[in-house]
This record gives structure tokens, sequence and C-alpha cells, in this order.
């Protein structure tokens, strides 16, 4: 199978949540965001933070909750909440090359790792001044990790996410787009580098 694993975001880092929470997150306060972080206005700057935001302020679909994870602390608070243990595995995509092409991939002989399944918490990051994360609590999923080889040697230890249970996701998602399928049949995809899935330990 061909594929590209890349990262969807700068690797901007956390802030501690006391600094996190001094700064407004709200499309309400978009001008004073954009000042007290010194981005121009009308920049690819602005236009990514207020991308975010409104992601961020958007409702959840369906049967998830979701939250926008300003601090590695938040971020660890809403999983555990979510979860309802604090002994949880974070498990992100790794590629042994950096910056990898599209290449053809195989599924390596260690074959695929399927983890706790049911709940899980999804991390997506965001593109904004400092990190921030889109997460979001699904209870129809399966994760698994996935050892692949690539034609040029890169190695990738792949997280992949399958949703059993899309009945209730927008008709215009774009996983229904390239799938060509409708909403109620089961999507599984890859995980860019950046982003992360949460699971209780098996």
């Amino acid at each position: 199978m061909n594929l590209h694993f890349t990262r969807t975001a700068s690797n901007s880092a956390f802030l501690p949540r006391s600094v996190a929470n001094s700064i407004p997150f709200s499309s309400a306060k978009m001008s004073d965001i954009l000042s007290l972080l010194s981005v121009e206005p009308h920049s690819e700057k602005a236009a990514a933070v207020e991308k975010t935001l409104h992601r961020c302020e958007e409702p959840a679909v369906a049967g998830e909750t979701s939250f926008c994870a300003t601090s590695l602390e938040s971020m660890v608070d809403f999983t555990t909440a979510s979860l309802g243990s604090r002994d949880l595995v974070a498990l992100s995509t790794e590629v042994s090359k950096a910056d990898s092409p599209k290449q053809t991939y195989v599924i390596a002989p260690s074959g695929v790792q399927k983890l706790a399944g049911g709940k899980a918490v999804a991390c997506h990051a965001q593109s904004y001044a400092y990190a921030v994360f889109y997460c979001h609590a699904t209870r129809a999923t399966k994760s698994y990790v996935v050892s692949l080889a690539g034609k040029d040697g890169t190695q990738v230890e792949a997280v992949v996410v399958c949703h059993t249970d899309t009945s209730s996701w927008n008709p215009k998602h774009i996983a229904f787009q390239l799938l060509k399928v409708s909403p109620g049949i089961p999507v599984c995809h890859f995980l860019p580098q950046d982003h992360v899935v949460w699971t209780r330990r098996t």
C-alpha cells in the first residue's frame, strides 16, 4: 500500500498549565490572542489560530466528547476522566527516517498488535502558536499498532484507529468521499506522527 507519514503541525511545545490558562482561548477574544502571541492579523499564522479556535468550539460528534488540550496536564485530565483509569498507554506513529517520502509499504513479519478495544481517546495536533491538541473520546473504536517496512528501508510502527460505527458522522466527511462509502460503514485510518491515541493498558 502507498502511504506517506507526515506531521500535521509544527513541533510546538506545550505551555505549563498555569501559563496556558492565563491566555484567552476563544474566537470571541481573537484580537487579544493575536496581540498576546505577537501574531500579525490577516497573516497565515492568524488564519491558523482562527481555524483551530473554531474547530475547538464545534460541538462533538454524537456519542463522543471532545476537548482542546492547551497543556499536557489538561490532556491527561481529559483522558483519564474519559477512560475512567490512570493506567493508560499513549501511542503515536513512529517513523525511523525523517522526511520519508510517499512510498509502498508492506506489513512487517512482527505484524499487527491489537490494543485495548471499545473506547479510546485520540488527540490530534492543531496548528497554533503553541501546542494544542483536539482530543475526542470515542466508544465504537478498535486501535492497533501495525509494523510496516517501506521500499526504501524505512521502518514504521503505525497507529491505526478503526471507527466501527460512523452512522452519526457528517455524510460529507472526507473519509466517505475518499472511500466512496456512506455513514454507518466502518472506517480505519493511520495516524500522522504528531497525533496521540490513549487506551487502557491491556
